[in-house]
């Protein structure tokens, strides 16, 4: 997945809010926009290496996005909409083989009862799998841990997820790291102890549970290899 537009290199002084931070740009301060609500803590650290994306909308509030953060040589994505544009992507051309092969029909942003999964699949105009994309920043010890803040969003997702199993579609989670250093993939029960327990019954009940690593460089993402998922 090309990355376009101009980065720009700067250094992170503090997080505002969910969708600001302020960095040092050219030796001046300037506030950024975020495109992440995550808490990123281990990664927002003061000091750290950036990486910006100008915009070329006049009309935005912020001139620059921070998309990347660089942590003991590993260049980490934090753009949240970077998994689900990767993965549509990555089936497309073949890159996820043999898990979605078989369906020749993609849709995105598809409604189930109440909540909306990130990507449908289906033969034919009838959608037959429902998958739900997760972005994964949160690395320690080669271990990546997924939510990095509780998430009542993503339990609500697994929820409805059991429940199309049970009225006979195929579903799946999809978490992609967005960095290359995680060789295996645990939910943060620490974090948020319902998600990590609901995703145990996801997975008891015939959802599928993938965890892939991205290769990351400034102007291309690309899937890199399946990790190990320990529930």
């Amino acid at each position: 997945m090309k990355i376009e537009g101009e980065k720009i290199e700067a250094i992170f002084v503090k997080r505002l809010n969910r969708f600001e931070a302020q960095v040092l740009l050219n030796e001046k301060e300037i506030t950024v926009h975020v495109p992440n609500s995550g808490r990123l803590k281990e990664l927002f650290i003061p000091g750290a290496e950036v990486i910006l994306l100008e915009s070329k909308n006049e009309n935005r509030k912020h001139k620059y996005d921070l998309i990347f953060v660089k942590k003991d040589l590993n260049l980490i994505s934090v753009d949240s909409s970077i998994p689900s544009k990767l993965a549509v992507e990555e089936i497309k051309r073949g890159a996820l083989a043999p898990f979605f092969e078989e369906y020749i029909n993609l849709k995105t942003e598809v409604r189930f009862k109440d909540s909306r999964f990130d990507i449908g699949l289906g033969n034919s105009e009838r959608i037959d799998y429902f998958l739900e994309v997760k972005g994964v920043t949160l690395v320690k010890n080669a271990v990546a841990f997924f939510p990095d803040a509780p998430t009542v969003r993503g339990t609500k997702h697994l929820k409805h997820l059991i429940e199309a199993k049970k009225e006979g579609y195929s579903a799946g989670v999809l978490f992609i790291v967005q960095r290359e250093d995680a060789e295996i993939f645990r939910p943060n029960r620490e974090m948020d102890k319902v998600f990590s327990e609901e995703l145990i019954k996801a997975r008891n009940a015939g959802v599928d549970i993938f965890a892939f690593n991205c290769e990351v460089k400034v102007d291309n993402i690309k899937i890199k290899e399946k990790i190990k998922v320990l529930l």
